[in-house]
């Protein structure tokens, strides 16, 4: 199984360690509140994971950007939390484990923040049947073509990338791990 979570930032950790980087961890705080995983070198990074028989080779899920369940619920509160957000890191690193049996095939990447900002220029509407709070979700456009989509799902106040092309991230590393 690949490493998630904390065992993923475990990892970074121990690789900048590896190489000599001067580092800082992050005191533990509020698993809900914002901020960066890491600090390296002054340059505040923010770790994600996907993993799972439903990840795809050529697009990123990213299930929890951020948690925006505050109120108002409303779409230019949503996108405002979430530009917030994107402001508090200089990096996004994303380790991701595609499984292709008989082999786990791993991409370390980096996710570009300006592509995320664009969520500004997305048009949020209500997305679902949900009663009392509703979920809301855009499809993110650059020059009429469809880049990503932003999903803020009421039940749980998270906001949510899909379909995040690779091919718009900077791959730091691939290689596969043989599973038995």
């Amino acid at each position: 199984m690949p490493p998630q979570g904390i065992y993923f930032e475990a990892l970074v950790e121990r690789s900048f360690k590896s190489i000599k980087k001067p580092y800082t961890k992050i005191q533990a705080s509020n698993r809900n509140s914002p901020g960066h995983d890491l600090l390296v070198e002054g340059k505040r990074i923010s770790l994600k994971t996907e993993t799972g028989a439903s990840t795809k080779a050529n697009r990123i899920t990213i299930t929890k950007l951020c948690t925006t369940e505050k109120e108002p619920w409303n779409a230019p509160t949503l996108i405002a939390r979430v530009l917030d957000h994107l402001s508090r890191y200089e990096f996004i690193l994303m380790l991701r484990s595609i499984w292709e049996r008989p082999l786990l095939h791993y991409q370390l990447l980096e996710i570009p923040i300006d592509r995320l900002r664009l969520i500004e220029t997305a048009d949020v509407q209500i997305a679902g049947t949900r009663k009392g709070r509703q979920s809301l979700g855009a499809k993110v456009m650059l020059n009429d073509q469809a880049l990503f989509s932003v999903f803020f799902d009421a039940s749980d106040g998270k906001c949510a990338i899909r379909g995040l092309p690779v091919s718009d991230c900077v791959m730091l590393r691939e290689w596969d791990v043989k599973i038995e």
